[in-house]
């Protein structure tokens, strides 16, 4: 079994009062779980959040949240990204530079599990519709975006990680290959950006988390023994605070015992 290495997140981080101040911060997955506690998070810490997910609806309620807590006004962008065509994820990067004069972080959130399943015996369409959403959209938004995140002074690529994609889980099928995909998106990127590039590519995997994907996946867990959405929320903040220069190409995680549990 292979494992690639990780660092984990320092454990007195808390982010400051403004730390995102000015940044333009876009998250897919937006409407729910770890997406939306990262908006809530960015929003709080002065970040203008754009909210990607595929149903208005909860992207709405999030929105609302963010207003009734006095962040700044956040920007809504329904997309499903199984049916988003390449020229879709363009024209929301000539949106976002129109609108908002750039962006600054991109955080790749959204994902689907597919289903747990043997591979001799997975279901092809599934596979397909699986690794479409969780490998091939995130590169298509990345690609949209590199431009505006490569002007930014501190441009930033989150992608959110899971042991699935390092480890080889028996079961988990197109979820953990693209995964292990998403990690070497992520890994080709910065190696491929010049190394005096103020812009980053890195991976964050913030373990065991209380969301509906997780439940799907293990139905019978007792979730009192996982991590919050909000803990994870705030060890992405690290990574997204200006103020810490982190490693190009870098995997990080957290600290359970820090972070708390749900």
């Amino acid at each position: 079994m292979f494992e690639a290495a990780t660092e984990e997140i320092p454990r007195d981080y808390r982010p400051a009062t403004g730390a995102l101040a000015d940044q333009k911060v876009l998250i897919t997955g937006a409407g729910a779980g770890i997406g939306r506690a990262s908006a809530l998070a960015a929003a709080q810490a002065g970040a203008t959040v754009i909210l990607l997910d595929r149903r208005i609806p909860p992207l709405e309620r999030v929105y609302d949240e963010i207003e009734e807590a006095g962040g700044p006004q956040p920007a809504i962008y329904p997309l499903d990204l199984l049916g988003a065509k390449p020229q879709d994820y363009t024209e929301l990067a000539q949106r976002l530079n129109d609108s908002l004069t750039g962006l600054d972080a991109l955080v790749h959130n959204a994902g689907c599990l597919g289903r747990p399943c043997p591979i001799a015996h997975y279901n092809i369409e599934t596979w397909f519709r699986t690794l479409h959403i969780d490998l091939n959209a995130p590169f298509l938004l990345t690609q949209a975006c590199l431009p505006l995140l490569q002007r930014a002074p501190h441009g930033i690529v989150v992608f959110i990680s899971d042991l699935a994609g390092r480890s080889g889980q028996p079961y988990a099928g197109a979820y953990g290959v693209a995964k292990s995909g998403l990690e070497g998106l992520m890994r080709t990127l910065a190696a491929e950006l010049p190394d005096a590039s103020p812009m980053r590519s890195v991976g964050y995997d913030p373990g065991a988390t209380h969301t509906a994907l997780r439940a799907l996946a293990y139905p019978g867990e007792d979730t009192c023994e996982l991590r919050s959405p909000d803990a994870a929320a705030r060890g992405l903040m690290y990574l997204l605070d200006p103020i810490h220069p982190v490693r190009q190409g870098g995997l990080f995680t957290l600290a359970l015992d820090d972070y708390g549990v749900a």
